[in-house]
């Protein structure tokens, strides 16, 4: 016959701990329906962040630039440096070689002395150091060794310079890669905000960029301050021929501009070479701290860090170009995003 047997009943504290567990999971999705739904950003808030991001790019490029400046100088100077060598080098086998001659015809005759084998067979460096043998010496000779003994000095302390401004080469190559990826790092953050916005923010946006780049193309008031120099008059009006060109990090132009890459441009059109970077440019002239002493065609300098440069253009205004998004422009100098901190008259 089979078994009978009454279904085990839960215990009263496992009742109640499921029932407290029931209870809390019901809470808790009563209070996640009434809860507001996570709320995206709004596309002021998007644009504000943006913002700051292709700030920080820019100040990253400007230390690109710098590390990019400093890697073409020291290309240059190993170009020459090698060329020297190669240079010397063929001297210093020449002056040789007319040893080499000379002893060849002292052996011919059977008078070959000492002390020119002695040359021949062992540094010449070491040779002249020696009393003994050095009075052995013709004084033609003497003079001879003493040519190979100053370029092969001249040689040793080109090389060595050489292999030191490679090894600093190859830092400065290292960092490069490191502000170059700085700024990619921004602007890909910054491009991964724009992404998150609606189709219509999209539009709002795109309005707004459409405005200023034709803004920049409209002849503003510019008042009637005069050109700081000849010169200064000469790289505004460079300027001004570039107006809605687009920005690009790390460019001069003439397709594209970062902001010291426009300033440097147009003050090169002037027939005047002034630095590569912001930072550098802030201490090329004379500084002017008063705005109102501004005139036409100073370059103006923006940020404690100094990263970012435009030219003065008179009422307020400045010529630049801004950002990554944006065009060479006119734009009035409390719209900058940070503090105006002196100009300086080239």
């Amino acid at each position: 016959m089979a078994s009978h047997r009454r279904p085990k009943q839960p215990s009263r504290a496992r009742v109640t701990v499921l029932t407290t567990a029931a209870a809390a999971a019901v809470a808790f999705s009563a209070n996640a329906a009434n809860a507001a739904p996570s709320e995206k950003p709004s596309v002021d808030e998007v644009k504000s962040k943006v913002d700051k991001l292709y700030e920080d790019a820019e100040a990253a490029t400007e230390k690109y630039n710098g590390a990019k400046e400093k890697q073409e100088k020291l290309q240059k100077e190993i170009s020459t440096i090698q060329d020297n060598v190669a240079r010397g080098q063929g001297e210093l086998n020449e002056l040789r070689d007319s040893m080499g001659l000379a002893a060849a015809a002292q052996y011919r005759t059977g008078s070959i002395d000492s002390s020119l084998q002695l040359f021949l067979s062992s540094n010449p460096d070491d040779y002249l150091d020696k009393a003994s043998t050095a009075d052995q010496l013709s004084a033609q000779q003497v003079e001879a060794l003493k040519k190979i003994q100053e370029k092969q000095r001249e040689l040793a302390q080109d090389r060595s310079e050489a292999s030191e401004k490679l090894k600093d080469l190859a830092s400065t190559r290292t960092e490069l890669g490191k502000k170059k990826q700085q700024v990619q790092s921004k602007l890909a953050e910054a491009q991964k905000l724009l992404n998150s916005l609606t189709a219509a923010q999209k539009a709002r946006l795109a309005a707004e960029q459409n405005r200023a780049s034709r803004d920049s193309a409209e002849r503003v008031d510019l008042g009637n301050v005069p050109a700081g120099s000849g010169r200064a008059a000469a790289a505004f009006q460079a300027a001004q021929s570039q107006l809605g060109k687009p920005y690009f990090y790390g460019a001069t132009g003439t397709a594209s501009y970062d902001c010291s890459g426009l300033t440097s441009w147009a003050y090169a059109q002037a027939g005047v070479g002034i630095p590569r970077t912001s930072e550098a440019q802030a201490n090329y002239g004379t500084r002017i701290y008063s705005q109102s002493q501004l005139k036409v065609g100073d370059l103006v300098f923006f940020f404690n860090d100094l990263h970012h440069v435009g030219l003065y253009a008179g009422n307020g205004q400045i010529i630049h170009a801004p950002r990554t998004g944006t065009v060479v422009r006119y734009e009035s100098m409390g719209t900058i995003g940070g503090p105006f901190m002196f100009g300086v008259r080239v």
